[in-house]
């Protein structure tokens, strides 16, 4: 298993924005790629007065199926335009870790 990791950061006043189109554009459009091998997605947002940092997880089967999501160059960072509007800030690039053990209670 492969999770994908990414950063982006909006203000405060663009950060409801954001994860709207999150929740209900975004990640339901990498669902519907049928991608083989696409396992899920979290999403973490986190607050401080300055900005709102957002995390997104992407859950693979392998490392091949992040290359049927994002292409060869897999470690460039996917980004809409529409998101881009309203993000600060965030990563050109996801990194990709294996999950070695995963304990869940």
């Amino acid at each position: 298993m492969i999770e994908r990791i990414w950063h982006g950061w909006t203000t405060p006043k663009n950060a409801d924005e954001y994860e709207r189109l999150l929740r209900e554009e975004i990640i339901p459009s990498f669902a519907d790629k049928n991608i083989d091998g696409y396992r899920g997605f979290r999403l973490l947002r986190r607050s401080d007065q300055q900005e709102v940092e957002f995390v997104t997880i992407m859950r693979f089967r392998s490392i091949e199926s992040v290359k049927q999501f994002a292409g060869e160059d897999y470690e460039n960072a996917h980004v809409p335009e529409e998101a881009r509007e309203v993000l600060a800030k965030f990563d050109e690039q996801a990194h990709h870790y294996e999950v070695r053990e995963q304990v869940d209670y």
